[in-house]
């Protein structure tokens, strides 16, 4: 799954073809810093580490040039996608290691400065930041994309639309962006909020029709917000060219136990959603205005969040409602061959988050935040 998706082909009238995925396949896109082994800092040395890397469809650049992004080829279960991700990072950590750094995935670093950062060369990235200016330069930020696979482009928007009734489950659960800049934001998804300062990022518009998504795509390019279909940065949107919903909620997951409950937890939600279409169930959707309020809480609150559950306003702690839905999706992940790591999401809450876990380690060492990166490196499992 490729983080540069190519151009999908437009048909007549501004039509754009989805490709249909036979099957709901996986496909995980995993961000990771580099950081200097002395320091604790970012080390802009991407560029190195890919050419050392050498050609690879596993292994890309991004904005920044203190990034490499690793992403699994299409996959049909989680465990598949695991083992992926496994062998793609032994390689890339024993070449980062070479040069003196260490691999780290969180929604932000604890301490780095933006203005200390270099760009990746490349048109696309500076017209971002030309347009975007000093938001686009604060884009410090790290995080975990999935891919589910469709079958049509009818069961797309409304799929995603009610997909954001689990938008505050998803992000408090991967919540790992308490700091910034070396200060405690009080949030514990920092990263959710910079994000979606960029002008086409943050919530989906809750579309019912493909068309209705066509339109709207037309709009952006007429009007020049866009050139391309993926500059529509949304947190949940669709990918034409493969055939897949992406789920983009995710901060920056340090490890690979937690990173496969969340996908898994992600496939079981999206093919949950896709079955009851087949079924013929209208698809449970809430006001844009309770979406955007869920949004805030989790990526303040995180696991101690109160969400909002319906359109009747109705209400619920967080981690109460995310074992009802453990509960549900059951049956779903024992049909996927997931249903292991789908257990493993309640670990999360009791493990505490990483949040939760990097004001720990803070504490415990007196506020270094220098111990707060040591940890999160440790954690890698691979």
């Amino acid at each position: 799954m490729s983080s540069v998706p190519a151009k999908p082909t437009a048909g007549k009238a501004g039509r754009i073809d989805f490709a249909g995925s036979p099957r709901p396949t996986l496909g995980v896109e995993w961000e990771f810093a580099l950081i200097d082994a002395g320091t604790r800092d970012l080390s802009n040395e991407a560029a190195a580490v890919i050419a050392d890397v050498g050609e690879s469809p596993h292994v890309h650049k991004e904005l920044l040039r203190n990034t490499v992004e690793v992403v699994t080829g299409i996959c049909d279960t989680v465990d598949e996608a695991m083992v992926d991700l496994r062998s793609t990072l032994r390689g890339a950590r024993e070449i980062v290691r070479e040069r003196g750094m260490e691999l780290f995935c969180a929604g932000t670093h604890p301490f780095a400065s933006w203005s200390a950062q270099k760009l990746t060369d490349a048109p696309r990235y500076a017209e971002l930041i030309k347009r975007t200016q000093w938001w686009g330069r604060q884009m410090l930020i790290w995080g975990v994309h999935v891919h589910v696979g469709v079958s049509s482009a009818h069961k797309v928007m409304p799929i995603i639309s009610s997909l954001l009734n689990q938008y505050p489950h998803l992000l408090a659960l991967s919540a790992s962006s308490p700091f910034w800049a070396g200060e405690d934001t009080g949030y514990a998804s920092n990263r959710a909020m910079m994000f979606q300062q960029l002008p086409t990022a943050g919530l989906p518009f809750q579309f019912q029709t493909w068309r209705q998504f066509e339109r709207f795509v037309h709009d952006q390019k007429k009007t020049g917000i866009i050139d391309h279909i993926n500059e529509i940065r949304w947190d949940i949107r669709p990918s034409p060219h493969l055939g897949t919903v992406e789920v983009r909620v995710f901060d920056g997951v340090s490890n690979l136990r937690e990173l496969s409950a969340l996908v898994a937890l992600t496939h079981c939600l999206v093919v949950d959603l896709d079955r009851r279409l087949d079924a013929g169930e209208q698809l449970p959707v809430m006001p844009p205005w309770h979406v955007q309020e869920n949004k805030w809480r989790a990526a303040r609150y995180g696991l101690d969040a109160i969400i909002i559950l319906d359109a009747d306003s109705n209400e619920r702690l967080v981690t109460e409602d995310l074992d009802d839905l453990l509960t549900r999706l059951q049956p779903v992940a024992e049909s996927l061959h997931c249903a292991d790591e789908l257990a493993a999401v309640a670990d999360i809450p009791r493990r505490g988050a990483s949040y939760q876990r990097q004001h720990r380690v803070a504490e415990e060492s007196g506020g270094d935040l220098r111990a707060v990166v040591d940890s999160l490196v440790g954690e890698l499992d691979i």
